[in-house]
């Protein structure tokens, strides 16, 4: 095993300017990539406790003007659903004070709001995940570039050789020039793998911030028609 080490380490530090650069390119994108994925993992389970834990109170038969009052928008409590309820209710409340009992006009200013706030959600959840598909398509390229200037380096110093050409002169430099390659998938796969992953866990969260949407836009329109006052 040591030998092992031993000759990977040589061809690394064999290996020409262009490749080795490569290479730290690559190593930098990796770090990068596995700090994206971690941030974002953590983002999104978060984000899937506090969606339960809403949905749990919201549904629960909490008073909706209390559980307003509860939210407070400065804090990371009111981000996700929290966040298009509270700015929701706060122009239901708004309108219901200013045009009195008028459904059309408040339903949708109500509507519009949590358009809004469901915007700011949607871009939140789906932060830094470009980086991640621009490094999962990228990477193998950036790679490949590396492989192919050092095999043409390889055999550009073989060509130039008054010796007869063997493996044994092609093959270390066809080993290191490879390594570019190899390192441009060990940075792709991880960040395609969870982009995919991430991908799909968002349009979840964002199915279920459309359908809370619609369902409480019905609890509105009906306590309109049930109630003349205020909440």
């Amino acid at each position: 095993m040591p030998t092992i080490d031993l000759s990977l380490w040589d061809y690394l530090s064999q290996a020409s300017m262009v490749v080795k650069s490569v290479m730290l390119l690559l190593l930098l994108a990796s770090i990068l990539s596995w700090s994206v994925i971690l941030q974002r993992g953590f983002f999104l389970r978060r984000m899937r406790k506090m969606l339960g834990q809403f949905e749990e109170k919201f549904w629960s038969g909490h008073d909706l003007g209390k559980l307003y009052t509860e939210l407070r928008p400065d804090t990371d409590e009111d981000e996700g659903l929290a966040n298009i309820f509270h700015a929701g209710f706060r122009e239901f409340i708004r309108l219901h004070k200013q045009v009195g009992n008028k459904p059309a006009i408040i339903m949708e200013g109500v509507q519009r709001a949590m358009r809004i706030a469901y915007a700011k959600q949607h871009q939140s959840l789906e932060k830094h995940l470009d980086f991640l598909a621009t490094l999962g398509s990228t990477s193998p390229y950036i790679g490949l570039f590396g492989t192919v200037w050092g095999i043409m380096t390889s055999f550009q110093a073989l060509s130039a050789s008054q010796q007869t050409a063997t493996i044994a002169m092609v093959a270390p430099g066809i080993s290191e020039a490879l390594i570019a390659t190899a390192l441009g998938l060990f940075v792709a796969i991880p960040a395609v793998i969870f982009y995919n992953r991430y991908a799909g866990q968002i349009q979840r969260l964002l199915h279920q911030y459309d359908t809370f949407q619609e369902e409480f836009s019905n609890i509105l329109y009906r306590q309109i028609h049930g109630n003349n006052h205020a909440p």
